[in-house]
């Protein structure tokens, strides 16, 4: 396989950005305190990717590298830096930082103030090219969330590159018109990582969006919605209570919008389109205005839904996102309207909310998001379409397994592990119910299995291998479509705290099961062949081993 370098040129020119941030940086808090040991993939590559694809003997020679020269070529690196968030001293971090080595202005925006990465501006059709380099102290791979592209770009771990290491990725993107992101991928260290910093979107266009004159520019707003902890010195704080936070997920006392505590957005009179990404380890949100104005929804995580749609909230769990329409030329200026949380159950039993991470803000706990500030007057033309986009509805009965949908049954171990159908995450582990065949539409089940069913949901039963929460499940490589819920009498009341607020109606690659939830989505295998994950994107669950291999075989 041929390694792809970047030019002695391109380097030196890169390897500018951010040297202050690197030569004062700092040491991180020690992060693996209280945790238990994770399988730490060590790649086999020397340099590039050439060794580290190996890892994977069926990828065939050549693989990340397409031979077409790239519209969009980009230099990317993971690199150790401090940037202020708190008054006080600066917090040390992990970051993407990256320089657009070839395409169109505008191509890479920086949100202010943040130690978000940039936020990547692309077409579909485009092709793109991004070399990865890997300044940290152990590995890492970076996943590009929610983009349909070939096994070798799609950062599984097995991929993972030691530090000095450059992966470079190599392609066309696919996606309609929508907001995705990018994090880290490597095996039992992906929650640390993203909660460190590594993070930003990748934002697509496409001609039948640009025809609708959606709001753009300083109008199309991104909002990545984070919790964290920091202690005295504003340095950040994980995994304090060690086995039961990575049981139960890791929540924050701090929310943070696009990497800032207590922010305000300024706006004009006028329409606004806003991307809400949420970018939490393990936290739902159930976002609403605080003033009771419902939501107008237009896109979900894969894109523009068909038609603008009303909600008085939205479920976002982690991983998942929401477009949302606002006219603010109905409030006069210096109104100010708050994004909240509001409150919800939905774990098994109300007690463990108070167990939840680490407790000071526990899951369902009702919070401020951040506020909106009307600071000026402005006149717009712009109007709200009443179609947003057309594409295809999948039919359930097309599915080559109509009848009897491949199950996937989420669960805690007797040996306090997280499972799905009983197994934790192997490398390149694939079992003969985890191979699909490509060009076909199948249907399958997330089944959430209640934790002793409606008797026994008590902390024994918790402590015995019954435990019951929330799983955000994620597929990698494709969009789906939700087709069927299904909840479990016992665990209606907590549900129905929640169910309102799903965004079923368009594209998806994450959804949320609830305990004793049953969701039915159908999925069609395209284009490509090789190797995928699917995995709860509760960040914890993840590294513990809540993720399996799926194979696409022709």
């Amino acid at each position: 396989m041929t390694e792809k370098r970047i030019s002695r040129r391109d380097f030196i020119r890169f390897s500018g950005i951010g040297t202050a941030a690197l030569l004062g940086g700092g040491t991180l808090v020690n992060f693996l305190s209280g945790c238990t040991t994770q399988e730490v993939v060590s790649p086999t590559a020397t340099s590039g990717i050439s060794g580290a694809a190996a890892a994977e003997s069926t990828l065939p020679p050549g693989s990340g590298i397409s031979g077409v020269e790239p519209d969009v070529e980009i230099a990317m690196r993971a690199v150790p830096s401090k940037i202020s968030i708190l008054p006080g001293e600066p917090t040390s971090v992990w970051q993407y930082q990256a320089e657009l080595l070839k395409g169109p202005p505008g191509t890479l925006q920086n949100l202010p103030n943040t130690y978000l990465g940039p936020a990547i501006k692309l077409n579909t059709g485009q092709q793109v090219r991004v070399h990865f380099t890997n300044q940290l102290s152990e590995p890492s791979i970076v996943h590009w969330h929610g983009l349909h592209v070939p096994q070798e770009a799609d950062g599984h771990p097995r991929l993972a590159i030691g530090s000095g290491e450059t992966y470079v990725y190599d392609f066309q993107v696919a996606n309609r018109a929508g907001t995705y992101w990018y994090h880290p991928h490597p095996h039992g260290r992906t929650g640390p990582q993203a909660y460190y910093g590594m993070a930003g979107l990748f934002l697509v266009s496409d001609e039948q969006e640009r025809a609708l004159g959606l709001p753009a520019g300083e109008f199309d707003v991104p909002l990545v919605i984070q919790d964290r902890t920091f202690d005295r010195d504003n340095q950040l704080i994980y995994m304090g209570n060690g086995i039961m936070t990575q049981m139960m997920g890791f929540l924050g006392e701090r929310i943070l919008v696009n990497g800032q505590p207590d922010f305000t957005l300024p706006v004009a009179t006028r329409p606004y389109r806003m991307r809400l990404l949420n970018g939490s380890n393990s936290r739902i949100y159930k976002l609403a205005w605080e003033d009771g104005t419902p939501l107008t929804v237009i896109g979900t995580d894969g894109g523009l839904l068909e038609k603008p749609l009303q909600k008085k909230y939205i479920t976002l769990a982690p991983s998942e996102r929401a477009e949302i329409w606002v006219d603010f030329s109905q409030y006069p200026i210096g109104s100010q309207i708050r994004l909240v949380s509001l409150a919800f159950s939905g774990n098994d039993g109300d007690m463990m909310g108070g167990m939840m991470g680490d407790a000071s803000l526990p899951q369902g706990a009702p919070f401020t998001v951040m506020a909106v500030e009307v600071a000026e007057k402005a006149n717009s033309s712009t109007r709200l379409p009443e179609k947003l986009s057309s594409f295809s509805h999948y039919m359930a009965a097309d599915a080559v397994n109509a009848g009897s949908p491949r199950t996937f049954t989420l669960a805690m171990s007797m040996g306090m592990s997280w499972t799905i159908n009983g197994r934790t995450f192997q490398m390149t582990d694939v079992a003969d119910d985890e191979i699909v065949k490509l060009d076909t539409l199948e249907m399958w089940e997330f089944i959430n299995q209640a934790g002793g069913g409606s008797q026994g949901r008590g902390m024994g039963n918790m402590m015995g291998g019954g435990m019951t929460l929330p799983h955000p499940m994620h597929v990698h490589g494709l969009q789906f479509q939700v087709v069927e819920r299904e909840i479990d009498p016992a665990f209606r009341g907590a549900w129905e705290t929640v169910s309102d607020g799903y965004l079923d109606e368009g594209w998806k690659d994450t959804v949320l099961t609830m305990p004793g939830e049953r969701v039915k989505i159908l999925l069609k295998f395209e284009d490509f062949s090789g190797l995928y994950l699917y995995h709860c994107h509760n960040l914890e669950h993840e590294d513990m081993g809540m993720m399996r291999n799926y194979r696409v075989v022709s």
